[in-house]
């Protein structure tokens, strides 16, 4: 679960990407849209000054306040949960008798059918031009 650590209460607008910056502070600018050039400037809304620490993720949630969360790591979380378990014996098989196949249908002969020739496009002729007369 998350824990609240500055009541900030923003409410955002659409269009907007809000963050911390670097200071620990709650910050906003434009998101790129296409075919729009916006200004990549930060505007500062809150200064919080939050400390970060190392293995903790730091947002704003849906109430618009600081919060932060222990981050996911996948490889030791599933480590540490594993349980051991005992092998259990291996089952004797038991031999099966073997399974009717079923009939071959015969095979049956198609008739030969001849492939029509592709038709090659027809060459575009080409008009010659009148002999020049002389005088």
């Amino acid at each position: 679960m998350a824990q609240v650590l500055v009541k900030c209460g923003i409410k955002r607008q659409s269009g907007y990407l809000y963050f911390l910056d670097k200071k620990g502070n709650v910050a906003r600018c434009q998101m790129a849209r296409k075919g729009v050039r916006t200004s990549k400037k930060q505007e500062v809304l809150v200064k919080c000054g939050v400390k970060r620490e190392s293995g903790f993720l730091y947002f704003i949630d849906k109430n618009g306040n600081v919060a932060r969360t222990k981050m996911a790591r996948g490889s030791s979380k599933r480590k540490s949960t594993k349980k051991k378990v005992a092998k259990k014996p291996a089952k004797k098989k038991v031999a099966k008798k073997a399974a009717k196949k079923p009939a071959k249908r015969k095979a049956v002969k198609k008739k030969a059918v001849k492939k029509k020739a592709a038709k090659k496009p027809a060459k575009k002729k080409v008009a010659k031009k009148p002999a020049k007369k002389k005088r």
